[in-house]
């Protein structure tokens, strides 16, 4: 059984810590783990590999992570790099068609929490039993509390009724009344969240894709067929690398797994979870699940807040505040009653207008194949930054137009290419790199090397960059 995780996904509900370059996934909120790795130790428990589906951004981050789980082997996954994301019918479909048509998937987004793993084991079980009877397999999660963020599913035993969209307050409330009359009359019909879980035959869900929803079918199969990547069946335990190209993703049209299939076909089976689950969609879900994240917190009359404090030296001081949730980062301070937390989008949105990077960078570091970068200080004409680069790596062969670049060794032995030269540079020695130059930075030591780069000139933006060769087969844009 292949786990195929889904890691796409903005990284909105939970800005300022979450941002499109660092969506919650990769977050590490839960004893410093994040739940992209909860949720691969969690299914390697069950499956034989990871088939990871994601944009370029997030398959360095996958890949760091990965490698940190010194238990786990990373040619136990393979990736799928999609251009543009295109909604979870595309991205399955693609999935599926580098895998055996028997092979049976387990499909999961990669940033929800499940607690009672015992009982998760247990479900999964039920569910690959009725795959392998050829069903559509989804899970359905027993409702708590009238919740109008998640869809919800209508079922009688393990038959699915029919899927409903995300209803109103009242209309939640009425599908939590029905369910305490039906378990009073000892009834099997309910009312499940919908957990964005699914399970079934890669074959068998292609077949029904090609029935219900033909030209996004059509359209998978034919960039499928023109990926950029070594592309062979029995993925994903090999390590294989599929890369989608932008004209080809474009064209499939979008649409979700529910929309496409689910709602459609007459296979479809649903296994009942009491698993602990949260997608963990909004600060006020995040503060049920863990503690506040601040070292040093002092309260005065304050009762029932949550916070998080990115720079664990920095002290947060409130006098009479309940019941508030209190998030500060390197650049943005967000303070917001709890109850009111599914607003954020609302505030995302606005700032996009004006400051778009807030919404996009993640405390001002970048993740790349070769290591990361943190931006330290930037204004007009200039920027520093904390380069690391793991052992074995090096950045592409490139050249900047509107920007030299001064580099000074912090530790480790960097390898510097810079036109027609070759040569070292050891701890607290620099170089520097005129606009226009040719150069590479490589690091060819078993230990990582940091460097403080600075960057003078008209523009310093990351866009301003040629790539002439790539190990990673990297375009200019990513």
């Amino acid at each position: 059984m292949t786990n195929i995780l889904l890691c796409g996904g903005s990284g909105t509900r939970l800005c300022p810590i979450s941002r499109t370059l660092m969506p919650k996934q990769f977050v590490k909120l839960f004893d410093n783990k994040s739940l992209f790795q909860l949720t691969v130790d969690r299914n390697s428990k069950v499956c034989d590999g990871q088939f990871i589906v994601s944009n370029t951004e997030q398959y360095f981050l996958a890949q760091d992570q990965l490698e940190e789980n010194a238990t786990f082997n990373i040619q136990d996954s393979s990736f799928l790099l999609e251009p543009v994301g295109r909604n979870t019918a595309p991205a399955l479909a693609l999935a599926c068609m580098a895998l055996d048509k028997d092979e049976v998937v387990l499909v999961t987004p990669s940033d929800h929490l499940i607690k009672d793993e015992a009982e998760y084991q247990k479900v999964i079980q039920k569910a690959k039993k009725l795959a392998q009877e050829d069903n559509l397999v989804t899970f359905g999660i027993t409702p708590t509390f009238a919740e109008t963020g998640f869809g919800y599913i209508e079922a009688e035993a393990s038959n699915v009724k029919r899927f409903h969209e995300k209803p109103d307050l009242r209309t939640a409330e009425q599908y939590l009344q029905q369910n305490n009359l039906n378990a009073q009359h000892l009834a099997s019909s309910t009312f499940l969240w919908n957990s964005g879980m699914f399970m079934f035959k890669a074959g068998v869900f292609l077949d029904e894709l090609e029935k219900y929803s033909p030209e996004i079918y059509m359209a998978c199969r034919s960039a499928f067929s023109k990926a950029v990547g070594e592309v062979k069946t029995s993925l994903p335990r090999s390590g294989n690398l599929i890369r989608i190209k932008h004209e080809d993703m474009i064209a499939i049209p979008e649409d979700s797994i529910e929309y496409a299939v689910m709602e459609k076909s007459t296979k479809v089976k649903v296994v009942p979870s009491d698993i602990g689950w949260s997608d963990v969609g909004s600060f006020d879900a995040l503060s049920d699940e863990c503690v506040g994240l601040s070292a040093k917190c002092y309260e005065e009359d304050s009762e029932n807040n949550f916070y998080h404090n990115y720079n664990s030296d920095k002290i947060i001081a409130t006098i009479g505040l309940k019941d508030f949730i209190v998030i500060d980062t390197v650049d943005v301070l967000l303070i917001a009653k709890k109850g009111e937390t599914q607003k954020v989008k609302n505030i995302v949105n606005k700032i996009k207008h004006s400051t778009e990077h807030l919404v996009l960078n993640n405390h001002m570091t970048g993740h790349r194949p070769w290591g990361t970068y943190t931006v330290l200080e930037e204004a007009a004409g200039y920027k520093i930054k904390r380069i690391i680069v793991k052992s074995s790596k090096r950045l592409s062969l490139q050249k900047h137009f509107h920007r030299n670049e001064h580099w000074a060794v912090v530790s480790g032995t960097a390898t510097v290419e810079v036109e027609d030269r070759t040569f070292l540079l050891n701890e607290n020695e620099s170089t520097y790199i005129k606009a226009g130059n040719i150069h590479r930075l490589g690091n060819d030591t078993k230990e990582p090397l940091v460097i403080i780069e600075v960057q003078v000139g008209s523009y310093t933006g990351e866009d301003d960059i040629v790539r002439l060769e790539d190990d990673f087969k990297r375009e200019n844009n990513e």
